[in-house]
């Protein structure tokens, strides 16, 4: 056999704490067929930098579609189903970096997933560029050993083979026609090079993950020896492994069989359905004629002939990871005892699984004849499972499938697959009755079937956001919670906040901001009419931005959300700028050219990072240093400290100063998650009070408003001053 090793790279990515799927980085190979070895190469590394500890990586792996995780512990949505996944944990303690090997052999031809994260986040909020980080980084590389010239076992003819030694297993492979019921596999003549009784190891099926569910049988003695499988996996190689047990010396020869039963599928699909479908698409007028399906459904007797019952189903791609199944023959199915009734629910595209399959049923509880029957359900992928009235178990030759029944005290049922891996799936009905298949040969059941392909499950709820994420030329959908809620669609309120602790959030976050109604008051009583005007810009846009910034129902957006939120950084900015720049006391035309001039500086590097701590910590260092510098010139023009007052530095500049540290200090260092709407709230009441104790007084020169002089509403005397002058003749 000649052996071909392939190697399959992509770049690192840089992990992340989790708090919700996005967080984990998710890396998509593509395994080939006959691959009879597969190996990752797990590379974790973290930064040198001194906030690097000790760091564990954890690695989740799935065939077909990208893991389901919960590392957080939180609940699933009602009716979903969900398999643990395979997982590993990477340890970056004292090393740099660390490497990390995984072996399957005889992996499943198809596509596979690795997720990675780092443990769950712990909420605080940090400000961009006040601390540095560690930097944890994750790379997955793929080593497949394949078999290029992997012998064909064909059906009903007996194939002699040699295994040589027992570090050389012998690898076959069969394909598997459609509509297929059963798989008759017989190995025999087996016997050794020393012509002693052999023992060998039969392994049919590949493996997947998180479960695998191959097929394995041992061979001792010239018995021979054989398995019987149902429901394989249609229009597909199964891979067949056998190894010898015995001594290492002796070789072994032996015949393997493989015969088929199959399925003759009765339809009820015809040309006129798809007539009766475009028809329908495009709509009829008054007088066009209506086509009809010309089916009747079929009798008892023609059901024996058939072991299944296919009903033609219509795939309509609606958007990205967003599909609907729509029935030809309408939304209703017939179901009977004698055979089976198989829906193809195709999520083959291999963009298909990074969304939830929702499959709901509903029965008509008038149609069914028989009051104690049950309808039994079954959604299964790469095979349907034909023998539901027999076992009533729903799992395949190589897969467990998810299993719903209906009756007349539970009409309704509801299956939601998350992330269902890339194959075609298989919705398989069948009525079956207590005392057996003799009292549901007259019956009949009529049930709905809805089946659709949505990127995330109810939209993530009221309490959440589905994003879109992409991993290369990949996507996948996830939810992002709020306002406490957690879980796979938002759905579970362990710790979520209640309405009227909402609605107390955004009272406290847009209420504070009226804080700076005194620092308005003041501004204008000293004749600061424009650094007034700043702050009046700014309580608005901020009061509004955090009314549209919550998480919860209590929202109001009276425009754009990222207009709301660049106008409110961009008044927090300008607002410390025009504060100490008047301040400064400097000519009124220099603080008024560095006014705009900054005002436009400030809203240029917004645009560039808003979230950065320069755009705030930038302006205010150069304005402090044009304040001290105006104040230096002052006091040496004075020769005597400036600010003069002690009364101005203990009563005005002290306690502003101090407000203004005590507020950047809650900004930067303890907001979190859970607290932000009572520490931002206070970050808000401290800058607007510092504002109104730094402000200056006013000019000397000015007199206070007096406003019964300003605005008159009688007639004056006026007087008039000027000299007469008298012509002397």
């Amino acid at each position: 056999s000649l052996f071909v090793s392939e190697y399959f790279s992509q770049s690192a990515q840089r992990l992340s704490f989790y708090s919700w799927y996005g967080n984990a980085k998710v890396f998509h190979f593509h395994v080939p067929e006959d691959t009879v070895l597969l190996r990752w190469l797990l590379q974790a590394s973290r930064g040198k930098e001194p906030e690097c500890t000790s760091m564990e990586v954890t690695v989740h792996f799935r065939y077909g579609a990208p893991p389901v995780i919960n590392p957080l512990g939180t609940h699933f949505p009602a009716n979903a189903t969900v398999r643990p996944s395979y997982n590993i944990s990477i340890t970056l303690s004292s090393a740099v970096q660390n490497t990390t090997f995984v072996n399957i052999t005889t992996p499943a031809a198809g596509d596979w997933f690795i997720a990675a994260h780092l443990p769950e986040a712990a909420g605080r909020i940090e400000v961009k560029g006040f601390s540095t980080p560690c930097t944890y980084m994750f790379q997955a590389d793929m080593f497949v050993l394949r078999l290029t010239d992997m012998p064909v076992l064909e059906p009903g003819v007996a194939m002699p083979q040699t295994i040589v030694s027992p570090a050389k297993p012998l690898h076959v492979k069969v394909f598997v026609p459609k509509y297929t019921a059963r798989m008759w596999f017989e190995l025999r003549s087996c016997m050794t090079s020393e012509r002693k009784a052999c023992s060998v190891r039969v392994v049919l099926g590949s493996i997947t993950l998180p479960q695998s569910f191959q097929r394995i049988i041992t061979c001792t003695g010239n018995v021979n020896c054989s398995v019987s499988l149902d429901s394989l996996p249609w229009e597909k190689w199964l891979q067949i492994m056998v190894e010898t047990l015995g001594t290492a010396n002796a070789s072994v020869s032996l015949e393997m069989l493989a015969s088929f039963t199959d399925c003759r599928p009765g339809s009820t699909s015809s040309f006129l359905n798809f007539s009766s479908l475009n028809h329908s698409q495009a709509g009829s007028g008054p007088g066009s004629p209506t086509p009809s399906t010309g089916m009747a459904l079929p009798n008892t007797s023609d059901q024996r002939s058939f072991c299944l019952q296919n009903q033609p189903v219509v795939r309509e791609d609606l958007d990205v990871v967003s599909v609907r199944y729509r029935l030809l023959n309408g939304p209703s199915v017939a179901v009977y005892s004698v055979s089976p009734t198989l829906l193809l629910l195709n999520l083959n595209s291999g963009m298909d699984s990074g969304g939830s399959l929702v499959v709901n049923l509903l029965l008509n509880k008038t149609s069914l004849s028989q009051a104690n029957a049950t309808v039994v359900a079954c959604v299964s992928a790469a095979s349907p499972v034909l023998s539901l009235n027999t076992t009533q178990n729903c799992s395949t030759a190589f897969f467990q499938g998810y299993p719903l029944s209906l009756s007349t005290s539970s009409a309704e049922a509801m299956l939601i697959v998350l992330y269902p891996q890339t194959d075609d799936w298989f919705l398989s009905l069948q009525l079956i009755c207590p005392k057996g298949q003799s009292e549901c040969n007259p019956a009949e059941a009529k049930v709905t079937v809805i089946a659709y392909l949505t990127p995330c499950f109810n939209d993530c709820g009221p309490y959440g956001q589905c994003s879109l994420l992409r991993r290369h030329g990949y996507l996948y959908a996830g939810c992002s919670c709020k306002a406490g809620w957690s879980g796979w669609s938002c759905t579970d309120d362990t710790k979520a906040q209640s309405v009227g602790a909402q609605n107390l959030a955004t009272l406290l976050l847009t209420l504070s901001n009226l804080m700076f109604l005194p620092a308005i008051a003041v501004a204008v009583y000293r004749y600061y009419l424009v650094e007034a005007s700043v702050y009046t810009y700014t309580m608005f846009f901020s009061t509004f931005y955090h009314a549209c910034d919550q998480p919860g129902i209590a929202v109001m957006c009276i425009m754009d959300y990222d207009t709301l939120q660049y106008c409110d950084f961009l008044g927090s900015v300008v607002s410390i700028w025009v504060t100490i720049l008047c301040m400064s006391r400097v000519k009124k035309i220099l603080k008024y050219v560095l006014f705009v001039l900054g005002s436009l500086l400030i809203a240029m590097s917004l645009q560039l990072d808003r979230r950065g701590v320069w755009n705030m910590m930038g302006p205010c260092l150069f304005a402090l240093i044009i304040m001290i510098s105006a104040w230096v010139y002052h006091g040496v023009k004075r020769r005597h400290c400036y600010p003069s007052s002690w009364k101005r530095w203990v009563f005005y500049l002290l306690p502003g100063i101090t407000l203004a540290f005590i507020a950047i200090s809650v900004y930067a260092f303890m907001e979190t998650n859970e607290n932000y709407y009572y520490t931002h709230s206070i970050w808000h009441v401290l800058v607007a009070g510092s504002v109104a104790f730094l402000l200056p007084p006013r000019d000397k020169h000015k007199k206070p408003w007096a406003w019964s002089q300003k605005l008159t509403c009688r007639y004056q005397i006026c007087q008039n001053d000027r000299e007469e002058l008298y012509a002397v003749t």
